[in-house]
């Protein structure tokens, strides 16, 4: 999507924001726009399900949330662009923001080296919030799947990643750039890490997630954008194992 070009990430700039500490989703009915509050993020040095180190990862929703959603993505992908936009807003009410789940955002660059640039700039964004307010990293990350393009079509260099990011409330852009400048050597090496996790697990595409109780370790694992209907079941599922 071209930078002179009107798009959704306009609506979201002025849409989603921090009001009362939150940040939110932006839904479209026709040609109106609302918000849906999103619940808050949190951080966590936890080694988890599947020998995961959630250090350095986004997570939505309650420490405490019985269930866990491990969710592997790619900015570029457009069926997780595809989720966010349609099932993700459904989930958060009845199950993120009841304290019953937690979502754990993990990179998977699948795409090639641009996916890998907004896989580290990522992670420097969240580095940046995280201690602070933890919830702007929504804001970044909802805009930056607003501007998706074609696949490495160069939407997603850091030179594009950045003159999105300058219209992001709650985040520095030149903090981003010095952080793609000086840490993004060893940010990749976090990030290879993380996708040779994934491998081991039998994780290969985007998006993928594993629904995991984190009292019995049952789990299901979904791939692609799937509706609502099917977490309901997966996490039901869960829940009677």
């Amino acid at each position: 999507m071209s930078l002179d070009q009107p798009s959704r990430r306009a609506l979201v700039t002025g849409l989603v924001g921090a009001l009362g500490g939150g940040a939110y989703f932006l839904t479209r009915s026709g040609d109106t726009a609302t918000k849906e509050q999103v619940s808050s993020f949190h951080s966590s040095d936890e080694t988890s399900a599947f020998g995961i180190d959630l250090t350095g990862k986004p997570i939505m929703g309650s420490p405490d949330a019985p269930i866990q959603i491990y969710y592997w993505t790619d900015f570029q992908c457009p069926f997780c662009e595809q989720f966010e936009r349609e099932t993700l807003p459904e989930l958060v009410p009845e199950y993120v923001e009841s304290g019953d789940v937690r979502i754990v955002f993990i990179s998977l660059p699948y795409f090639g080296e641009d996916s890998m640039t907004a896989a580290v700039a990522s992670k420097c964004v969240w580095n940046q919030v995280r201690d602070s307010d933890p919830s702007a990293y929504w804001n970044w990350h909802t805009a930056i799947f607003e501007e998706q393009g074609e696949k490495n079509s160069g939407w997603a260099s850091s030179e594009n990643l950045l003159e999105y990011t300058r219209s992001v409330d709650g985040i520095d852009a030149d903090a981003l750039e010095t952080c793609l400048d000086e840490r993004r050597s060893t940010l990749e090496t976090q990030v290879d890490t993380d996708a040779e996790q994934a491998r081991s697990n039998g994780i290969s595409g985007t998006p993928t997630f594993a629904i995991i109780d984190r009292g019995s370790g049952s789990f299901e694992t979904l791939v692609g954008a799937q509706p609502k209907d099917r977490f309901d079941e997966a996490i039901e599922w869960v829940q009677k194992e």
